[in-house]
């Protein structure tokens, strides 16, 4: 006998293993001497009304043997003689390309600026503790990508990118909960994605494939508009049948060597703000319609909040920005004289705080300033509030902050809450830190977020800037279908920094497409 289940349970039947395989056995009539197997498949939380429910999706066999919980299954041919292709960047983009390309007998060479996930410890240790920023080895670079110490959401939109269920099977694969192929909205945490990348590195390299760490490009190799290979920092040079650009949306080098090069960029959407930071407890009263404690078999709660301002007359979109239940707020520059904040939670999510960018949209007109810039001119504007911020809050990793009903009332905090966030707050006026056409849209969206969710803008709440890197401000273009640059041949623009991904798993989906076109139109012509 199989049955599929679709069940809405109370929390505690659904979250105590015990309760549920009961619940099951009187559902459908068996006993314990059926030997039922009972397998989850499907699980997201229902808070809508006052009595939060689980709505659950289980498949029970009796009498047969179910499916293997994942198909995919880590074995891979070895390509260490095979054609060679370069990824730059060792994020979830890269990671996954590289892993595509050896399924598809091409070896890879990721060259990745930072370090070794495990090293790469010491560099974060730095920044919090003594506000000292390597430009190579920090929250946005090095093994894993920012992915790795941000977060681990698995969570995504992107239906139409590519395979979903792959991507978080190859997860599983690697040492991830398969948990995270029932969750509606999956996390692996910030504890936990250092080893997966490990392992995702050890499959990579006794494949046959190269990953080169503290390796920075630093210049391209273009002949007849062809991209031939790379040059390094270090004067080496790699070349490849194709280079997979996959960096992340924070080196700014490599979009200016891009345009130092002539090679065609467009300016694209982003928004720039700051990280809110709540108690966790009154996040989950408010969601969960409880007390201040959410009870032993409920998640932290999350939010998800969007309004409409104006300012000067044109439309300001405000809203939260990769919200952090149980987390932490962490420093994220990836250059001395800069500040910019993130946040991240760990696979328990049971930090006393919850953490989400509060973000506006930045409009073509706040960008005017910066027009000798060109194409890059979102960028220079991210770099003066970072810098600025730096510099008003003692030219450190301390962060301005401010409480949030004081922002919204123009009022100086006397005093801030404890903060999650390691390396120190500084009491400033917001306004002074912060572009009015950021400011101004903020604490108007903030109004509009208090009367949406009750209590929300209160003065036990705090900002703390500046979120600033939500996304790339540039986007490298590509071919719809080919995934390659429309002016250079062999080049294939990929992942967050090219302007195509927002988070792990969208990135990783598409180093995969690039990978899979990268092949489609060279492997036969190398």
């Amino acid at each position: 006998m199989h049955r599929t289940l679709q069940l809405t349970l109370p929390p505690h039947t659904a979250m105590d293993e015990t309760l549920f395989r009961q619940h099951i056995l009187d559902e459908l009539r068996l006993k314990e001497s059926d030997q039922p197997i009972i397998r989850k498949t499907r699980q997201s939380i229902d808070a809508r009304s006052r009595q939060v429910k689980i709505n659950v999706q289980a498949e029970v066999y009796v009498g047969e043997t179910p499916p293997a919980t994942i198909r995919y299954q880590r074995k891979y041919p070895d390509v260490s003689h095979c054609p060679q292709a370069l990824i730059v960047g060792c994020g979830p983009a890269g990671m996954f390309a590289a892993i595509r390309l050896i399924e598809a007998g091409i070896k890879p060479i990721l060259l990745e600026r930072g370090k070794d996930v495990r090293t790469r410890r010491r560099d974060l240790a730095a920044i919090n503790k003594d506000h000292i920023v390597n430009p190579d080895s920090n929250y946005c670079f090095g093994e894993g990508g920012a992915g790795t110490y941000s977060d681990g959401k698995l969570y995504t939109r992107s239906n139409k990118r590519g395979d979903i269920r792959r991507v978080l099977e190859i997860f599983v694969a690697h040492g991830a909960s398969d948990q995270i192929l029932v969750d509606a909205h999956p996390h692996i945490g910030t504890n936990k994605l250092p080893g997966i990348v490990a392992e995702m590195r050890e499959s990579i390299l006794a494949a046959g494939g190269e990953i080169h760490f503290d390796t920075r490009v630093s210049d391209f190799i273009l002949e007849s508009r062809q991209m031939k290979g790379v040059v390094t920092a270090d004067g080496r040079e790699f070349a490849g049948i194709g280079v997979i650009l996959a960096t992340g949306h924070s080196a700014r080098d490599i979009y200016e060597l891009l345009q130092e090069g002539d090679v065609l960029m467009e300016a694209k959407s982003f928004a720039m703000g700051v990280r809110i930071e709540h108690p966790q407890a009154f996040i989950d009263s408010v969601q969960y319609h409880c007390g201040p404690d959410r009870g032993p078999y409920l998640p932290a709660a999350s939010y998800s909040l969007v309004a409409q301002t104006y300012y000067q007359g044109t439309q300001r979109g405000v809203f939260s920005f990769c919200m952090c239940p149980g987390g932490f707020i962490v420093p994220a520059a990836t250059a001395p004289g800069e500040l910019v904040v993130n946040g991240m939670s760990p696979s328990r999510r049971d930090s006393r705080f919850a953490n989400s960018g509060m973000v506006v949209a930045i409009q073509e007109e706040d960008l005017s300033p910066y027009k000798e810039y060109g194409v890059l001119a979102g960028l220079q504007l991210q770099k003066e509030v970072e810098q600025r911020a730096c510099q008003l809050a003692g030219n450190g990793q301390t962060a301005p902050a401010q409480l949030a009903l004081d922002f919204t009332n123009k009022k100086w905090s006397r005093q801030l809450l404890e903060t999650s966030y390691q390396p120190g707050l500084k009491s400033m006026d917001m306004y002074e830190v912060l572009p009015a056409h950021i400011a101004h849209p903020l604490r108007d969206g903030l109004k509009e977020f208090g009367r949406k969710m009750r209590g929300y803008l209160t003065n036990e709440a705090q900002l703390i800037g500046i979120e600033s890197r939500t996304s790339s401000p540039v986007r490298i273009p590509r071919d719809r279908d080919t995934c390659e640059h429309p002016q250079i041949k062999r080049f294939f623009p990929c992942g967050e920094g090219a302007g195509y991904a927002g988070g792990i798993m969208s990135a990783a989906m598409d180093g995969e497409r690039c990978a899979e076109q990268l092949v489609h139109l060279y492997v036969s012509k190398s």
